[in-house]
């Protein structure tokens, strides 16, 4: 089958012909339909600091992914062939303490598809049963792709009581942006937005923004006690992993508010722990992945309600044999989330590089 691989440790990817994978017995094997970027592909691909600390090529990279089953391992049970399926990327290994526990999102043995073990940039992924997550019925393929790091906003936002709070949203990536709409869907607000590039928010007022800041051109701390009449946020969901935005956000909370961290900092930060946590009252929460498989019920439950709509969030639909210039386009800051069609498959019709979400929010 043809797959983009990491063949060599240095930037780009190269495309070549890989051998077809074979379903174990406790697997499915999925043939790609739709796939997309995710910040930790763009690292790979950049081949940065993290990239080389934990990547060991030769490697078919890619994790977000849905598709479809066309053949079950001899003990799968509970899912058949021809299924729309979404794929839950952490890997769990079912037997640790914390797996024991349903603290499956951060098993002690957890690998990640595109990242530990072969990824989604490919014609065919074979992968745990457990990990393939029936599509919604009707969902199109090109939002069923995103259903992956929709989780990472539904347990960021969900992390603690959200109906009837304030809430800030520091950093519009497409985690961000959905984190947006999740908030709005279950009940939050107001909702401020926060970003450094306007392309970014524009997309972030079309999700429904009460207030939205360029952090470069305004005081977004200011900007959200305005917004909370002094009293300060109940919630910041981080995106940005920026240390300076992560002090900011806990200046910003009142007393007994929520931090909730899922942007990964790539540099030591340094807090006033007495002034901006403890006499505050402050929890402060690490966010990863999605709790296995609890976020998904709850997701799922938001998209067949209605409530949630995140087409708004889906910018780009391109051909995975672009994949160079759709990362090129995330590097930039000019997509939110791109779903690329694999090799063989036509795009859908209208689909291209418009960046359909902006232009309606313009109006």
């Amino acid at each position: 089958m043809q797959a983009w691989t990491k063949s060599r440790p240095a930037a780009g990817a190269e495309m070549a012909t890989v051998p077809d994978p074979r379903p174990a017995s406790n697997e499915v094997l999925i043939r790609v339909r739709r796939a997309g970027i995710c910040g930790t592909d763009l690292h790979i691909y950049k081949w940065d600091p993290w990239a080389q600390r934990r990547i060991r090529p030769p490697l078919v990279f890619g994790h977000e992914m849905c598709g479809e089953i066309v053949e079950l391992g001899k003990e799968v049970r509970g899912r058949r062939v021809g299924e729309v399926v979404a794929v839950e990327t952490h890997i769990m290994c079912g037997h640790c303490y914390l797996c024991r526990r349903n603290l499956g999102h951060v098993c002690e043995s957890t690998k990640i598809i595109g990242v530990d073990r072969a990824g989604a940039y490919a014609e065919y992924l074979a992968i745990d049963a457990i990990n393939a997550w029936p599509v919604p019925e009707g969902m199109p393929l090109e939002q069923a792709v995103a259903l992956e790091p929709l989780g990472n906003a539904v347990h960021t936002v969900l992390a603690g009581e959200i109906a009837g709070g304030s809430v800030a949203v520091t950093g519009c990536g497409p985690i961000g942006l959905f984190s947006i709409l999740v908030a709005k869907a279950c009940g939050g607000g107001p909702v401020i937005a926060t970003d450094i590039n306007e392309y970014r928010l524009d997309l972030a007022r079309a999700c429904g923004a009460d207030v939205v800041v360029n952090a470069k051109q305004q005081d977004w701390v200011q900007a959200a006690r305005d917004m909370t009449h002094g009293h300060g946020l109940d919630v910041v969901c981080e995106m940005s992993g920026q240390p300076a935005v992560i002090q900011q956000g806990l200046d910003a909370l009142r007393n007994g508010g929520r931090l909730s961290l899922l942007g990964i900092c790539a540099q030591d930060t340094t807090l006033d722990l007495d002034k901006l946590v403890i006499f505050k009252g402050i929890t402060v929460q690490g966010i990863i992945g999605r709790r296995m498989f609890e976020t998904w019920h709850q997701m799922t439950s938001l998209i067949a309600s209605g409530r949630l709509d995140i087409s708004r969030v889906i910018t780009h639909v391109l051909p995975l044999a672009d994949l160079p210039q759709a990362m090129e386009l995330l590097a930039e800051g000019k997509a939110a989330k791109i779903a690329m069609v694999p090799w063989g498959e036509k795009l859908p019709e209208g689909a291209g590089g418009a960046a359909r979400a902006v232009a309606g929010a313009r109006g």
